[in-house]
């Protein structure tokens, strides 16, 4: 027969009461909610561990809240984000073509003028100005301007005398106008608001 001594008095089943382990001291739960089951048990009472499950799922729902509000946040501020990405990197492109369009007229301008026959220059001038825009797809032909076959602006080449200068002074003006507004490099919708209609530039050499 097993001694009992030491183990103090087993209560009886349904009899409350209180729980001799630190988890249910005091300061934790009551006395009345430890109690013993129909077979002697020891068992938590439910009220406290019932407000535990309550808060969890309520905090289960508040951050499915949260992640719904991420979401539909995130869908809202993403187009806005993504058309100043696009904004920036297509204003930054239009600025290095317009730098291009700028080194291409003072080439024509140069290379026209040091040519050493005066049927050379025209020539010499649209070689310069087409090689400094290969890059872009553009090239100069005749009068037109054209971006991968499609017209997109104008372009010439005029070598006469020199303004406030003697009649046997020339100079060679190269004339480059882009039409940026119907043939964007990057067309992004939306962008044409802060992007320039037309691109110009003019150089102007003196034939040696």
């Amino acid at each position: 027969m097993t001694s009992t001594k030491g183990l103090g008095e087993i209560p009886r089943p349904g009899r409350v009461t209180r729980d001799s382990f630190p988890r249910c001291e005091r300061e934790h739960y009551p006395p009345d909610i430890a109690t013993r089951g129909r077979h002697g048990s020891l068992r938590r009472g439910g009220r406290p561990m019932r407000r535990v499950v309550l808060w969890g799922r309520a905090r289960a729902r508040a951050r499915g809240h949260e992640r719904g509000a991420a979401a539909v946040e995130f869908a809202l501020i993403m187009p806005i984000l993504l058309l100043l990405v696009f904004g920036i990197i297509s204003y930054g492109y239009m600025l290095s073509f317009r730098q291009a369009i700028s080194q291409a007229a003072a080439e024509g301008a140069r290379a026209a003028a040091v040519a050493q026959r005066d049927a050379d220059q025209v020539p010499a001038a649209l070689a310069a100005l087409n090689d400094a825009l290969d890059s872009y797809g553009v090239t100069c032909s005749g009068n037109s301007l054209s971006r991968n076959g499609d017209p997109a602006g104008s372009c010439a080449v005029d070598v006469a005398t020199c303004a406030g200068e003697a009649a046997s002074v020339r100079c060679v003006t190269v004339t480059i106008n882009y039409d940026y507004d119907g043939s964007p490099l990057l067309p992004v919708p939306g962008m044409g608001i802060v992007l320039p209609d037309n691109l110009k530039y003019s150089a102007v050499a003196r034939v040696s």
